[in-house]
């Protein structure tokens, strides 16, 4: 009955969307580990890797966010967490270097999954945490969310790569939810709440909005030298060649 109530919520379908959202954003690394793990395989393996890889994934990541949704109940680590998303949410918009974060193929169909768990092990901080932070404590919501998600990452990877590269304001969009998540944890972490809520209640919209506005900035600030300094290095290197001797 609480789960039916639950439902027919607009803050239950909001949270859904922004744990979608959050862990879309967040799991393009992820896709394309899978993918790299699983590319030396026969066409038909393939697709048996990328699904019981993918099945083990979601298990995994919904054990690993419930224990950090308990964790964060604990005084201090709302603190922690948030300065933690703001640093996600700023390298998600800073662009790296391409490369396959080396991640080894296999032509073994339980080496390729054993491969793909451990990389999403590694890999899966950032989303674990934004998404515990984002379901707050409906387990309901956080289960939801992330079996809907993963699939849709890992399938739809390749898709998702070109709209993002296409529209970059959709990571900009995401990296500005992760901000508002991170402004709002540092708010109601249970060491501030009491005496937010008692003397400054306006900071529970401000700091969201702040973590929004700084995320940004900084993101655009740091994407700005990284591109200087790529056109430094490509400049210096054309300038290089042409002053060889022959």
């Amino acid at each position: 009955m609480e789960f039916l109530n639950e439902l027919q919520t607009a803050a239950f379908w909001t949270g859904l969307l922004a744990i979608i959202w959050v862990n879309i954003i967040l799991s393009g690394d992820n896709a394309v580990v899978i993918a790299l793990a699983a590319r030396s395989l026969p066409p038909r393996q393939q697709k048996q890797a990328v699904i019981w890889g993918a099945g083990a994934a979601v298990v995994l990541r919904i054990i690993l966010t419930i224990v950090a949704v308990e964790l964060l109940r604990l005084p201090w680590l709302r603190l922690i967490g948030g300065v933690l998303l703001f640093w996600i949410a700023v390298k998600l918009m800073v662009p790296e270097d391409g490369g396959e974060d080396g991640v080894d193929s296999s032509d073994n169909l339980w080496a390729a999954i054993k491969t793909i768990l451990i990389a999403d092990l590694v890999m899966s901080l950032d989303n674990v945490i934004a998404v515990a932070a984002v379901a707050k404590d409906s387990f309901v919501l956080l289960i939801l969310g992330l079996a809907i998600s993963i699939p849709l990452v890992i399938f739809g990877a390749t898709m998702l790569m070109k709209l993002m590269g296409r529209w970059p304001i959709i990571i900009t969009l995401g990296a500005a939810l992760i901000g508002y998540v991170a402004g709002e944890m540092l708010v109601t972490d249970p060491v501030v709440k009491d005496w937010v809520d008692a003397n400054a209640a306006w900071l529970h919209w401000a700091a969201p909005a702040a973590g929004v506005v700084f995320v940004v900035a900084a993101g655009k600030w740091l994407a700005a030298r990284a591109e200087a300094a790529s056109k430094e290095v490509v400049d210096l290197g054309e300038g290089g060649e042409t002053k060889a001797p022959h």
